[in-house]
């Protein structure tokens, strides 16, 4: 199951729509008021779920969509006249009101789809030739001399940044044995 983020402008809007997840079989992290705060949420997680309003107090649900990397999906309740001009890319939409089933289904079918993500990310690391992986293991050893890192959250980092960026994991460590003046930096 992924974890998922509920984010509404009414607190009591954002907690009936958590437990209704909660209670067929979903984990959520927490429930934001704010675009801040999901973003301060989502920061914590690989990829996840937002499922969110139309507007918070401090964004709307395009710059939270636009300040997330793509390993997110975003699951927009919103009344038809919000999104009749046309709906982000990256955003799926249900109407108001909702009804139990289509949240939960609706619910699985993006976990799903954050599960071949992260299957399709574990099968590209494991297709990498020596080379590449030599690149990578450079790039963490760097990153561990510099910045004082264990090898797993140099690793980490170089994960994140990656999916922040949208780029692989490969093109993050040329990027960091660039930016450290090294060759093999290049593909």
């Amino acid at each position: 199951m992924s974890s998922m983020i509920v984010a509404f402008p009414k607190k009591e809007i954002a907690t009936n729509i958590r437990n209704i997840l909660v209670r067929n079989g979903n984990e959520v992290l927490g429930i934001c008021t704010t675009g801040a705060q999901v973003l301060h949420y989502a920061d914590t997680l690989d990829d996840g779920i937002i499922v969110c309003g139309y507007r918070l107090p401090d964004m709307l649900y395009t710059d939270i969509r636009s300040c997330l990397p793509e390993t997110f999906e975003v699951l927009l309740i919103a009344s038809p006249g919000k999104w009749s001009d046309g709906i982000q890319d990256g955003v799926v939409w249900l109407s108001m009101p909702i009804k139990v089933y289509d949240l939960v289904s609706t619910v699985e079918m993006l976990s799903q789809v954050i599960h071949k993500k992260r299957k399709k990310r574990r099968e590209a690391a494991k297709n990498r030739n020596p080379e590449q992986k030599a690149i990578i293991e450079r790039a963490k050893l760097i990153l561990m001399d510099r910045n004082g890192l264990t090898e797993d959250a140099a690793h980490r980092y170089l994960q994140k940044n990656s999916m922040d960026s949208g780029t692989s994991m490969l093109e993050m460590a040329q990027m960091v044995l660039i930016s450290a003046g090294v060759k093999g930096g290049r593909k």
